[in-house]
């Protein structure tokens, strides 16, 4: 495929996106988010790869412009990276969310492509079945079926994939849009 026709073939898809996203789903995060505000709640943001800078970015403009507290783990490269060597990937999330005291009044937020599921993202896995165990809201941005988030989550966007080839890129292109607009619109 030439340049000119991936193009046109990208920028089609991500129009068939557009169209595509539940709107109310879009809304339901943003009286999700603005309830979790008013409690004084905060929001955890995790993610894998692309989705972790882009869980990095959603922090900065949750916490700027939306004036909610939120982190991401994967902003702690030191304490990452020791907590994978010593006890595992999987608990890498599950167990910063202990040592920060996750409760029912917080929120994981999950970006993914998959959104976590046997085998793949199994440190989202236990994080949200951790948030489960608290009690604490899980909302999610994901593609694919949407694994272990949509499965659980009190409310997923879900970017509809388009072809095998440009799942990844347009999940998490489409992350950061679903994000800047519910920030925004807080």
């Amino acid at each position: 495929m030439s340049p000119t026709d991936y193009v046109a073939r990208y920028l089609d898809q991500s129009r068939d996106v557009i169209q595509a996203l539940d709107q109310s789903a879009l809304v339901a995060m943003v009286d999700e988010l603005a309830r979790l505000r008013q409690r004084g709640g905060r929001v955890f943001i995790l993610g894998v790869g692309g989705s972790a800078a882009n869980a990095s970015h959603a922090v900065n403009d949750l916490r700027k412009i939306a004036g909610i507290e939120s982190y991401a783990p994967t902003d702690n490269v030191a304490e990452l990276t020791a907590r994978t060597n010593d006890d595992g990937w999987e608990t890498t999330f599950v167990e910063w969310l202990k040592t920060s005291r996750l409760d029912p009044d917080d929120a994981l937020l999950i970006m993914s492509v998959g959104g976590g599921s046997a085998g793949t993202s199994g440190n989202l896995v236990c994080a949200i079945e951790y948030a489960e165990q608290v009690g604490a809201k899980i909302l999610g941005i994901v593609s694919r079926s949407g694994g272990k988030t949509r499965e659980c989550a009190d409310v997923c966007v879900m970017i509809p994939p388009q072809a095998d080839d440009t799942i990844t890129p347009l999940a998490e292109s489409f992350q950061a849009l679903v994000w800047h607009c519910v920030v925004n619109a807080l």
